[in-house]
C-alpha cells in the first residue's frame, strides 16, 4: 500500500444545496491527491431515488468547478482528458451501475459472505428490546445466519421477502486510522447487516465499498460519523479480495466534525452550512477554502492566511487534527477579507463584476460608469469582507442620490451642521478637484473656522454626499464623483435641513 499511486475520492449524494462540511472534506481529499501526485475521483452516490435530483446533482458540478477542484475521473471530467466517459471505471454515478452491485451481492452469497434474513420490522425490534432489557447489544442477533431449506421455505410460503445481509466475521478488527490512530472492534459490537433491500435495491453499505474495491481507492479521507462503518467495510473488503474483486483494502481517515453554534454538529440543514450562501454573499472560493483547512489542519502555528498552492505543497492527511472543529463565521469573513486584498486591482475589480449588475445592483443599468468604478475599485478592495458589501460601498456613485443611512444622519447633522457644510462648499468650490489633498484641505479649512477638527468636519460632508457615516476615503471619493454632483449633494442636504 504504501508504494501503490495515491487514488481517492470523493462522493457526494445529490440531495440538497452543498454544504461547508462536505467542502472541507472534498478539500482534503483533492489536496492530498494534488500533494502527493495522485487521482482525485469524482463520484455520485444517487442510489436513493426518493431523495437525490438531478438539480442537485448539477449544483454539485457546478459548485465543484467553482471551488477549482479540477477532477481526475468522474461524471463530465473536469478536463475532458480522460474522455467523454469520464475515466476508465465508468459510469461514475451509483445509478448507472445497478447491474454491477446485483452481480456483486450474488457472488457474496454464493460464498457464503452474505445470506437472506426475513425478519420482518416487528420480529427484529421485538428481539432488540428484549436485548436491550438484558443489558446485551441491540444489533442483529444472526437469527437467520444457519436457516434450514426447511426454514427458508416456510419463510417463503408466508410471503416473507428477504433482504440480503453481509456475514461478520467472528473477529476482532483492528486497523490504524490516519487521523486517530489504532482502533479496535470487538465482534459483538459490529453484527451481521444489511447490504440488500428486500425490493432488490443496494444499500450504500454495499455499493460504497465496492466502488472503492473496483476504483482502486488507496485512502477514504471521510468524516467521523462514518468511523463506525470502517470495521464493516474492512471485513467487506477481505471478503471481496478473496472474490478476487478487490485488490486492497484502502487506508482510512476520519475527519473531525465541524461544529456550528452551540457546540452542535453542523448539519446540512443549518442556514449557516450552505455554500451557496457563501458564493450569494461573495465569498472567494480561496478564502472559503483557506478557513475550512484550518478546520482540522493548519499550515503553521503562526500563519493562518495561506494559498491553496501552499496549501497542496505542505498538506499531509497525518497532520489532521481528530478535535472537533468549530466553524467561526467572524473568522471565516477576516480571512476571506485578506484574500480580496491579496488580488490584483484589476482582478478585484472583474470578481466584484457580478454585483454590480442586475440583480444585485440597486442603480440602474445605464447609471453605471465604468471609468468611475475603475477609479473606484483600488480604494474600496481594502474595505470589503465579502464582494457583495461593494454595493453598499460604492452606491454614492452611480445612484442619482444618496440613499441616507436615517442614524448616520441623525449623528452627523448635529446643531450647526447647515453652516458647517456651507462654508465646507465655498472652500470645496474653489479647490483643485484633480487633487484629494486640495479637497481635503477644504474640508479642514471649513472645519477649522468652525472650531472643529477634521474627523468632525468631514462626517456632515460625507453623509450629504454619501448617505452613510462609514464608507470609502472620503477625498478620493469626491474626486471621483467630481464637483458638480457632489456641490448639489450639499445643497440637497441643506435643503433637507431647512425643511
Amino acid at each position: 500500500m504504501a508504494s501503490a499511486p495515491v487514488r481517492v475520492r470523493f462522493c457526494p449524494s445529490p440531495t440538497g444545496n452543498p454544504h461547508v462540511g462536505l467542502v472541507r472534506t472534498a478539500l482534503f481529499n483533492w489536496a492530498y491527491a494534488r500533494h502527493t501526485g495522485g487521482t482525485f475521483v469524482f463520484r455520485i452516490e444517487d442510489t436513493d431515488a426518493a431523495r437525490d435530483s438531478e438539480e442537485s446533482y448539477e449544483q454539485l458540478l457546478d459548485s465543484m468547478r467553482w471551488l477549482g477542484f479540477d477532477w481526475d475521473e468522474g461524471p463530465a471530467a473536469f478536463d475532458s482528458a480522460s474522455g467523454a466517459s469520464g475515466g476508465p471505471h465508468a459510469p461514475y454515478r451509483q445509478s448507472q451501475r445497478m447491474d454491477l452491485y446485483k452481480d456483486i451481492a450474488q457472488k457474496l452469497l454464493g460464498g457464503g459472505h452474505a445470506y437472506r434474513c426475513y425478519c420482518t420490522t416487528t420480529e427484529l425490534e421485538e428481539r432488540r428490546e428484549a436485548a436491550r432489557a438484558a443489558g446485551k447489544p441491540s444489533g442483529y442477533d444472526g437469527h437467520c445466519r444457519e436457516l434450514t431449506a426447511e426454514q427458508v421455505e416456510a419463510y417463503e410460503a408466508q410471503g416473507r421477502e428477504p433482504i440480503v445481509r453481509f456475514r461478520m466475521p467472528d473477529e476482532t478488527i483492528t486497523f490504524t486510522d490516519l487521523v486517530r490512530g489504532e482502533l479496535t472492534f470487538t465482534p459483538e459490537n459490529v453484527p451481521d447487516y444489511g447490504i440488500v433491500r428486500a425490493n432488490g435495491a443496494p444499500l450504500y453499505t454495499l455499493v460504497n465499498p465496492v466502488d472503492d474495491a473496483l476504483m482502486e481507492i488507496t485512502h477514504v479521507l471521510r468524516g467521523e460519523d462514518l468511523l463506525s462503518s470502517t470495521p464493516r467495510q474492512i471485513a467487506l473488503y477481505k471478503a471481496l479480495i478473496e472474490l478476487g474483486i478487490a485488490k486492497q483494502i484502502p487506508s482510512f481517515g476520519h475527519l473531525p466534525y465541524v461544529m456550528g453554534e452551540g457546540n452542535k454538529k453542523l448539519s446540512k440543514r443549518d442556514p449557516q452550512s450552505s455554500l451557496n450562501l457563501y458564493r450569494e454573499r461573495g465569498f472567494l472560493p480561496e478564502g472559503l477554502l483557506n478557513y475550512l483547512s484550518l478546520l482540522g489542519w493548519s499550515l503553521s502555528a503562526d500563519r493562518d492566511v495561506f494559498t491553496i498552492d501552499e496549501m497542496v505543497a505542505a498538506f499531509d492527511v497525518a497532520d489532521v487534527n481528530p478535535n472537533p472543529a468549530r466553524f467561526d463565521l467572524k473568522k471565516c469573513e477576516a480571512i476571506n477579507a485578506d484574500h480580496i486584498r491579496m488580488l490584483d486591482v484589476k482582478e478585484f475589480a472583474e470578481r466584484c463584476a457580478p454585483w454590480l449588475k442586475a440583480p444585485f445592483a440597486p442603480w440602474a443599468p445605464e447609471n453605471f460608469d465604468e471609468a468611475k468604478w475603475q477609479a473606484i475599485a483600488p480604494h474600496a478592495q481594502s474595505r470589503l469582507k465579502v464582494l457583495s458589501e461593494i454595493t453598499d460601498n460604492v452606491d454614492f456613485l452611480f445612484l442619482p442620490e444618496p440613499v441616507f443611512d436615517e442614524a448616520s444622519w441623525t449623528k452627523a447633522m448635529k446643531e450647526g451642521s447647515d453652516a458647517l457644510l456651507r462654508t465646507a462648499r465655498e472652500k470645496l468650490q474653489a479647490a483643485d478637484w484633480t487633487s484629494p489633498d486640495s479637497l481635503k484641505e477644504a474640508v479642514l479649512a471649513a472645519g477649522e473656522a468652525h472650531g472643529l477638527k477634521l474627523g468632525k468636519a468631514q462626517a456632515p460632508v460625507r453623509v450629504a454626499v454619501t448617505g452613510r457615516t462609514v464608507g470609502l476615503p472620503l477625498f478620493e471619493s469626491l474626486e471621483i464623483l467630481g464637483e458638480e454632483k457632489t456641490l448639489a449633494r450639499i445643497d440637497a442636504a441643506l435643503a433637507r435641513l431647512a425643511a
